[in-house]
């Protein structure tokens, strides 16, 4: 078995999940960073001081999750982290990712169902399936940690606000999925209770990156913060919760 705790961060050749690769790898961290294509990947690696390793991981597609966990197994025979970071705001082909855009896709009347089924592919589904192909592995580690990377967004308590500057930017899309991410959080966290493993969700703020056209005020460097801070829990940290850099996010 591998001598140093490994930590795999999806969607990790760019924006806020190479910042937590980067971060997780100074801690002492073997960290593999997933990423759909291989040579963006090992490019991403290359840039992380420590120990980083490319890994072929597409969260919506089977076969490359069943051969990353098998690689992970056979070649360090453990995982102690797992931070689901992939996550798309609209459907590949959609062009332009500015804040406007999402909004006026996302619009319950107007939206694509193909946008809305690609969203959750990514957002949701390719976390579960992403989550159950890793469980093997962190439930063999001393005390696993899953991250799954969400937004505030997702919170139902706060885009029902008037007054939430947000309102009504999450659409039927990317909103929708970041509520059903936060809820598949709490089932994994339910079923695993009883384990050392502690499952959390994490929202990095409105960070400027590809998702969002660099709209966002926020650095990467702030909105991993929260991420890695998760990752790293001790024994005595919870489980089942939602958080920003601020605190807890009502759900």
């Amino acid at each position: 078995m591998h001598d140093k705790p490994v930590a795999l961060v999806t969607g990790a050749n760019k924006g806020i999940g190479l910042q937590i690769a980067k971060e997780l790898a100074a801690r002492g961290y073997t960290v593999l960073v997933g990423a759909r294509d291989r040579a963006r990947g090992e490019a991403a690696a290359k840039q992380i001081a420590g120990d980083a390793r490319s890994l072929v991981l597409d969260v919506t597609d089977v076969a490359t999750i069943a051969a990353a966990a098998a690689w992970i197994q056979h070649e360090l025979g453990r995982l102690d982290v797992l931070v689901n970071n992939a996550g798309i705001a609209r459907g590949e082909a959609a062009g332009d990712a500015s804040l406007a855009a999402i909004t006026r896709s996302g619009a319950p009347s107007v939206a694509s169902l193909a946008d809305v089924r690609a969203v959750f592919e990514t957002n949701v589904f390719g976390v579960i399936a992403v989550t159950q192909a890793m469980l093997p592995l962190l439930r063999a580690a001393p005390a696993g940690r899953i991250v799954n990377v969400s937004s505030g967004i997702g919170s139902l308590t706060t885009i029902s606000d008037p007054a939430y500057p947000f309102r009504g930017v999450g659409g039927v899309a990317y909103g929708p999925s970041k509520s059903a991410l936060n809820a598949v959080t709490i089932a994994f966290a339910q079923e695993l209770a009883d384990t050392p493993i502690k499952v959390n969700a994490a929202c990095p703020g409105y960070t400027a990156t590809d998702l969002n056209a660099h709209s966002g005020p926020r650095s990467v460097v702030e909105g991993a913060r929260e991420p890695v801070r998760l990752a790293l829990l001790g024994p005595e940290g919870p489980t089942g919760t939602f958080s920003n850099d601020d605190g807890p996010i009502p759900w």
